[in-house]
């Protein structure tokens, strides 16, 4: 089993994010389970959602505790959050961030880290607002380049299949965010 965590603030996507990689991960036919933890949060406050994947049957029933890897979509709660708690070690982390992954020295010195400017690409393609980009479809296609443990067509169909909202819009994105997503010391991507 592989368990994921990812963390945003109300607004941006974080609980939709873990829904649509779950989507994605399942039609790719493996079993899945996604849940966010928040309370009475408002937009901008700190969430977190969970997400756990495995070729058999799934029995835990618990946040996620000790992730194999993270997704952080707004790099703010890297120094507000300690976003790295539990995180395995060798575990990977993608940022939604317009620095280098070499701009995250603390990180990278324990993790696999990488970097996506996800909230450009969100605004280009007009997700969201100016100030408060919704960068959930951006970072999933970053994460299948990354991580390997996706395929992009898949995270593809499942915007497709479950976004009504921009549907294009949000599929160009993650094929962008793909392409644009930047992993330290140049190690190979997925996509």
């Amino acid at each position: 089993m592989r368990e994921l965590r990812i963390h945003g603030r109300g607004g941006q996507g974080a609980v939709v994010a873990s829904k649509l990689l779950a989507a994605a991960l399942f039609r790719e036919g493996k079993s899945v389970q996604a849940f966010p933890a928040f309370g009475v949060e408002r937009r901008g406050a700190p969430v977190t959602a969970f997400l756990r994947l495995s070729d058999g049957p799934i029995l835990l029933r618990c946040e996620v505790t000790h992730p194999d890897d993270l997704i952080v979509l707004d790099p703010t709660l890297v120094q507000a959050v300690d976003v790295t708690a539990g995180l395995k070690p060798g575990g990977s982390i993608l940022i939604c961030s317009e620095r280098d992954p070499a701009g995250y020295p603390e990180l990278a010195a324990r993790f696999r880290v990488a970097t996506v400017d996800a909230g450009d690409i969100a605004q280009r393609h007009g997700l969201g607002s100016r100030t408060q980009p919704i960068v959930n479809t951006a970072i999933l296609g970053a994460f299948a380049a990354f991580s390997g443990l996706v395929s992009l067509e898949s995270i593809c169909a499942a915007i497709a299949e479950d976004v009504s909202y921009r549907t294009e819009a949000n599929i160009a994105a993650a094929r962008e965010a793909a392409a644009a997503v930047k992993s330290l010391n140049g190690e190979a991507l997925h996509a």
